[in-house]
């Protein structure tokens, strides 16, 4: 279907020209006018979601190549190029999938600016499916940066006490990261003389030019990520931001640059990527492990799923730089699976903050006497955090791990120390917080999840047990581009 992609990256617009109607035309703070906005953003992301659905049930699993694929001159020589393989459409998919639930997390949590918040996510959902189908560098670049402009305004307007300097924070880390990006860029374009991002798949890049570009480009997506030592913007990030707003930040962004690696940095800089990947998989091991002892250490639980989120992407950016097909697929699945459990857990933590206003562990405890539906749900995410089989968090870690022994032995045995460490923080929060007595009288009037909130935790429910039992339906679509991928990088290597 020609156009369908412009249709489903652009489709969240039409949210926010129906909000702008309402704020122009009505008053912003009429209740009604609030209550008419949410289910325009509402209906709208649903919207979004079948339209990716149906690119999901539309696409070719056999052709490795880029599909849907939309290109005409755009301005001064630049192009607008749009398409999707194996790989960026389930990140497509997870967009959309992940952003209805956003929306109804807000629906009581937000009381001030309820109109311009809706625009923000509708925006930001917009920017991030195109960073997913563009397949030019100038429009990737675009998207890319133009994504921190909404998630700066979530955090910084709407939410806690240190929201302006965990906004600014944020804003900086990731800007000055991609300022190397988009020199590399102008590199790129100047060397081979496009920003068509399949040929640039297939340009051959001198070594030494290879080396630059990659360093450049890792800059950027370390921060992204984000990557030992460039996490400490995430935990305050997370903290302060909104619960739809967390839910955002580690369901979706932080992918941003595991694909930024996979789209880039493995095809187009195959030798220089060998080359760093021994400084990757140290990077990486040094995050899962050194993150998740911090994790232990943490009194909020924001922050403990925030470094918690740094310790699971070690694994996504080891089994990147493996290099082998199980690595990658596995890191995939990883930032899939990661998406929707991290995701679930941070609207956990919003379903009892929500209630007493407050994330410190240590003034729960025995919730399970007042809330065991609560209880149930957040101990099914608990046991996908930590990689139960069965759920979908044991799949890409497994993969990931199993491809990584094929590359680097000692990579694979230190992260796997991970999953311990993993088990014990992710435990011991979900003891403290459940279990035990309830010592404080303020919980005594707590009340379990309402209609609404079981509807937000059903879909995540569902998806986390089915992926983790049948994780063909992933690998289904993915296999081709993984493996026209991992061969193309392999032959470049000499491998």
């Amino acid at each position: 279907m020609t156009g369908i992609l412009s249709l489903t990256t652009f489709s969240p617009l039409l949210g926010v020209a129906g909000i702008l109607a309402l704020r122009l035309f009505g008053k912003p703070d009429d209740a009604k006018t609030v209550e008419t906005a949410k289910w325009i953003a509402f209906v709208v992301t649903l919207g979004t979601l079948a339209l990716s659905v149906l690119l999901v049930a539309q696409y070719d699993a056999s052709n490795a190549g880029f599909q849907f694929v939309e290109d005409f001159n755009w301005f001064a020589g630049l192009h607008y190029r749009m398409g999707v393989d194996g790989i960026s459409i389930l990140f497509v998919l997870l967009t959309a999938f992940l952003m209805p639930f956003c929306i109804a997390a807000s629906w009581k949590a937000i009381e001030t600016r309820v109109l311009e918040y809706l625009i923000a996510f509708l925006i930001l959902e917009t920017l991030v499916i195109g960073v997913f189908c563009a397949l030019d560098l100038v429009l990737f670049y675009a998207f890319f940066e133009f994504g921190l402009v909404p998630m700066f305004l979530i955090i910084g307007i709407w939410g806690g006490k240190r929201r302006v300097y965990a906004a600014f924070k944020f804003f900086l880390y990731t800007l000055l990261g991609s300022v190397l990006m988009l020199a590399a860029i102008l590199a790129m374009i100047g060397i081979s003389g496009t920003s068509s991002i399949p040929e640039l798949m297939t340009y051959k890049f001198a070594p030494w030019i290879q080396t630059w570009l990659w360093l450049a480009f890792f800059a950027s997506f370390a921060v992204k990520m984000p990557m030992w030592p460039v996490h400490t913007w995430l935990p305050d990030a997370h903290v302060e931001a909104p619960t739809a707003g967390s839910v955002i930040l580690a369901g979706i962004l932080l992918k941003m640059g595991g694909y930024g690696f996979l789209r880039f940095s493995l095809p187009m800089f195959p030798q220089a990527s060998e080359m760093f990947s021994p400084l990757v998989f140290t990077l990486s091991v040094i995050a899962i492990v050194y993150t998740s002892l911090v994790a232990f250490r943490q009194t909020d639980m924001k922050k403990l799923i925030a470094y918690s989120s740094v310790a699971h992407m070690g694994f996504v950016t080891m089994g990147i730089f493996a290099g082998n097909a199980i690595g990658v697929q596995g890191a995939i699945f990883q930032m899939l699976s990661h998406g929707v459990i991290s995701g679930a857990l941070f609207l956990c933590v919003g379903v009892v903050y929500d209630r007493m206003h407050t994330r410190e562990i240590a003034y729960y405890g025995g919730l399970v006497n007042r809330m065991p539906w609560y209880a149930a749900t957040f101990l099914l995410f608990t046991m996908g955090n930590v990689g139960l089989p069965g759920t979908s968090g044991f799949v890409g870690e497994i993969l990931t791990m199993t491809g990584t022994y094929q590359a680097s032995t000692w990579t694979a045995l230190v992260a796997a120390s991970g999953v311990i460490f993993s088990a014990v923080y992710a435990l011991t929060l979900y003891r403290r917080v459940v279990f035990g007595e309830m010592t404080n009288p303020a919980l005594a009037n707590i009340s379990d999840l309402d209609w609404r909130e079981v509807a937000i935790f059903a879909p995540l429910i569902l998806s986390t047990l089915y992926l983790g039992v049948h994780p063909g339906v992933v690998f289904d679509l993915t296999q081709a581009s993984v493996d026209n991928l991992v061969a193309a990088y392999r032959a470049a290597i000499g491998a």
